[in-house]
């Protein structure tokens, strides 16, 4: 049994809530649903399956759930040999899903991502021949090494789940995840993706370094046979999308809408920033905020969700402004700077 406070702000309450007054505030009781049991407890053996291959990173672990449970797309991004992509792959192992690898090159077209027609000389028709784009997980390997026109192959596919090609539109199965990895755009041969691309990102996440502990338990696990090789799917296609579904029923009352809501519009008034947040990143934030405390058991969300968000679901949106720049500013202490001074709502969790 779950029990959540709510101010008189909160508006609608859950439809299976029992009221009862209690010191002015009302307290909303209801019953966890089976569906989010099933969730944490398949949730948790994908979770196990991944860092038995990546050792020291179980906060990049568990934001790769969110996203994946969010319905959205993660771009991991950080400096060569951290396990940008080791991570990717242990995700994609670990669910059994048709999934795809691209390695973007420069000289990567945008028909060896999408599929393109191709004659037929024995029907004499145009037949379409799919790309890696249609699989349930597709992984992108150093994307910012292909051109500006060749990462926006993916723009389409990101955000509505199909494809076009030559006027023909193409639906993509659910869940579809596009998990990217960058180098740093100091990199020699790196192009910057363009603020599009990176909106239609739901997380960054920044490997970084392992602690010494970890690292030596990566040369133990890692001298012989790769873990890699050895990990089996522990969910299937059809457990994924059901954990979907109990995601979108997690309850989000409207005064933590309207603090999400806060939070964004925050970033576009800000001076240290010349780019806010657009209307899409408060509908994917809102949507991680119900991934995440899912994963927690709770069927409703709670502001200490959006904070933990909101630099990794926010940040890499954003452009500093000039003085930012100049002052090393970066935008993810921008955006944990607004989260510690927009008004948080009066709940208490109990």
């Amino acid at each position: 049994m779950e029990k959540e406070w709510h101010g008189s702000r909160f508006g609608t309450l859950p439809r299976d809530s029992r009221r009862t007054s209690h010191g002015g505030l009302v307290a909303v009781t209801h019953d966890v649903p089976p569906q989010l049991d099933e969730l944490v407890t398949t949730a948790h053996r994908i979770r196990e399956a991944i860092e038995s291959v990546i050792e020291g990173k179980s906060d990049a672990v568990r934001l790769t759930l969110t996203v994946l449970l969010a319905e959205g797309h993660l771009l991991i991004e950080d400096v060569p040999g951290v396990g940008k992509t080791m991570l990717a792959k242990a995700l994609a192992r670990s669910i059994d899903c048709p999934v795809r690898r691209v390695q973007f090159t420069p000289d990567l077209l945008p028909s060896d991502i999408t599929g393109v027609s191709a004659y037929n000389q024995q029907s004499r028709e145009f037949e379409f021949k799919p790309g890696p784009v249609f699989a349930n997980i597709v992984v992108g390997d150093e994307i910012n090494r292909a051109s500006p026109k060749t990462q926006s192959a993916l723009l389409e596919c990101m955000e509505e789940h199909q494809v076009t090609v030559d006027g023909k539109t193409y639906e993509l199965d659910a869940p579809f995840m596009v998990i990217a990895t960058q180098n740093p755009i100091e990199m020699e041969g790196t192009y910057p993706l363009p603020e599009a691309q990176r909106d239609r990102f739901t997380a960054r996440v920044a490997m970084g370094y392992p602690e010494p502990a970890a690292e030596l338990e990566m040369l133990d696990v890692h001298g012989g046979t790769p873990p890699l090789d050895k990990l089996q799917p522990v969910a299937t296609t059809a457990e994924v999308r059901a954990l979907i579904e109990a995601v979108r029923g997690v309850y989000v009352s409207q005064a933590v809408k309207k603090y999400a809501i806060d939070l964004v519009v925050a970033t576009r008034h800000s001076p240290d920033l010349r780019l806010g947040a657009s209307p899409r990143s408060t509908l994917q934030l809102v949507r991680a905020a119900r991934a995440h405390a899912a994963l927690t058991g709770r069927d409703y969300v709670i502001p200490d969700d959006l904070q933990e968000l909101a630099v990794p679901v926010l940040a890499h949106r954003l452009l500093p402004s000039v003085e930012a720049q100049g002052q090393r500013r970066l935008p993810e202490q921008v955006v944990t700077d607004l989260v510690r001074r927009v008004p948080v709502p009066e709940t208490r969790g109990r």
